[in-house]
């Protein structure tokens, strides 16, 4: 637990040496949140009907940002030959890693989502369902786009390809974060069903996403 906890600190603090990162995707995520009104126009009904896909949406393309940066930095200077040999299993790495960047991107993805929210008018019930979809979604969406990272870090300039590969696998849990957030106003379905199938998503992509990318690195470094 020593290894592990050191290397979640060791990557909090190169993704805040390193930067680009975490305030790369809530300067994008403001830019998208703010531009969609303009496009859609003053009807504050309409913007509170569709602000929880509004923010989620936004959300997962930001989550894209900085996903390139992963294990690619490892790759290249050969830490992630040393950390592939070390204590920790490759799986228990990748999710440490994972983990850090979660935390210094997804996270204050959520933690902005209701002042956000202001912008699309939404009701405090909607802030509140965003908040709590994005905050236990968004490490899905991690683990998702670290798979990705993990099959092109290798390469150089893969955060395009990462992108693409990764986007498609992210449509489930944008489906029921949404499903979520818009339950909890207009209240035709239960919060808590599309919100329980949002949590088992997303920790099944936590755990399947961490062996997934260990695999991946293991078999390139080969």
């Amino acid at each position: 637990m020593s290894a592990f906890t050191a290397l979640i600190l060791r990557e909090w603090r190169l993704a805040h040496r390193i930067g680009g990162g975490g305030g790369t995707g809530l300067v994008f995520f403001l830019i998208l949140v703010t531009v969609v009104p303009f496009a859609v126009g003053p009807d504050l009904n309409l913007l509170s009907r569709i602000g929880p896909a509004i923010l989620w949406i936004a959300a997962t393309l930001a989550t894209l940002i900085g996903l390139d940066r992963l294990f690619q930095a490892d790759e290249e200077d050969g830490s992630l030959d040393l950390l592939s040999t070390g204590t920790l299993p490759m799986p228990l790495v990748v999710l440490a890693k994972g983990f850090a960047h979660w935390a210094a991107t997804g996270l204050p993805l959520a933690v902005a989502a209701p002042v956000l929210g202001l912008l699309l008018a939404l009701e405090p019930a909607a802030t509140g369902a965003v908040f709590l979809t994005l905050l236990v979604g968004t490490p899905g969406l991690t683990f998702i786009g670290a798979v990705g990272a993990a099959l092109t870090a290798s390469l150089r300039r893969g955060g395009l390809i990462s992108a693409v590969l990764v986007m498609p696998l992210m449509i489930p849990i944008l489906i029921f974060g949404v499903a979520a957030a818009s339950a909890a106003v207009s209240g035709t379905v239960p919060f808590k069903t599309p919100f329980l199938v949002l949590c088992g998503l997303s920790l099944g992509t936590v755990v399947v996403g961490s062996m997934a990318s260990a695999l991946a690195l293991t078999l390139s470094s080969e």
